[in-house]
C-alpha cells in the first residue's frame, strides 16, 4: 500500500506547487515521525494505521497535523484539494449588467448624466465600462446612480436610470455602459 500511495502522490503534477514525500514507512505513527514532520513543516498521512500512545499529544504540541485514512482515493483526493488550496485564485471579470444611453442631460454645475435603459442584468454602483460600437472608451466607477430623483445602489433590467461615471462626460446616444465585477475562482489541479 505504501508504494502505491507514494506513486499516486508523485503523479500529482503542478508547475505552481510542489509535493514532496520526505519519508514513508509501514507500522504505527511514532514520535520520531512527528519530530521529522515538525522540523520539515510537513503533515503526516496515515493509511490503515494507528498512532502510538502519547504521540497525538506530541503532535499537538509540535503543531504537526496527522490525518488518517482507510480509503486510498480519499487520501489522494484530499491531498489534491490541499494542493489546490495553495494555488492563488484566478481573477475573472463577470458582466453583471448592460445599459444603453438614450439621452444625455447636462448639469448646471458641469458634467453630464447619461439617461439610460437597463437592457440586461443589473446596473449597480461600482466598476463600469463605457463602450461605443463595441469599442472601449472609458473604464472607471459610477459616480452616481439615480432612479428618478433618488440615489440608488442598483437598477434592474427593463428600468430607466441616470448614470454618472467618475472622470467621463463624453456620452453619446447609443453608447453602452457595462457594469462588471471581479470574481476570484479557486484553481484546481
Amino acid at each position: 500500500s505504501v508504494e502505491a500511495i507514494v506513486d499516486a502522490l508523485k503523479k500529482i503534477e503542478s508547475k505552481q506547487v510542489n509535493l514532496e514525500v520526505i519519508h514513508n514507512a509501514v507500522g504505527t505513527i511514532t514520535e520520531s515521525d512527528v519530530l521529522l514532520c515538525s522540523a520539515s513543516s510537513a503533515i503526516i498521512l496515515g493509511f490503515h494505521t494507528r498512532i502510538d500512545t502519547g504521540v497525538a499529544a506530541i503532535a499537538k504540541r509540535e503543531g504537526v497535523e496527522i490525518k488518517l485514512y482507510a480509503i486510498i482515493y480519499e487520501l489522494i483526493d484530499q491531498v489534491k484539494d490541499a494542493l489546490s488550496g495553495l494555488l492563488p485564485p484566478v481573477e475573472r471579470e463577470v458582466t453583471t449588467g448592460v445599459a444603453e444611453v438614450r439621452q444625455i442631460f447636462g448639469l448646471s454645475k458641469g458634467g453630464n448624466v447619461a439617461g439610460c435603459f437597463v437592457r440586461s442584468g443589473r446596473i449597480s454602483r461600482g466598476k463600469v465600462r463605457v463602450k461605443r460600437r463595441d469599442e472601449l472608451l472609458y473604464e472607471g466607477i459610477t459616480q452616481s446612480l439615480r432612479r428618478f430623483q433618488d440615489e440608488v445602489n442598483e437598477v434592474k433590467s427593463g428600468v430607466e436610470c441616470g448614470i454618472r461615471v467618475d472622470g467621463f462626460d463624453d456620452f453619446e446616444e447609443g453608447d453602452t455602459i457595462e457594469c462588471y465585477a471581479i470574481e476570484y475562482v479557486k484553481q484546481s489541479l
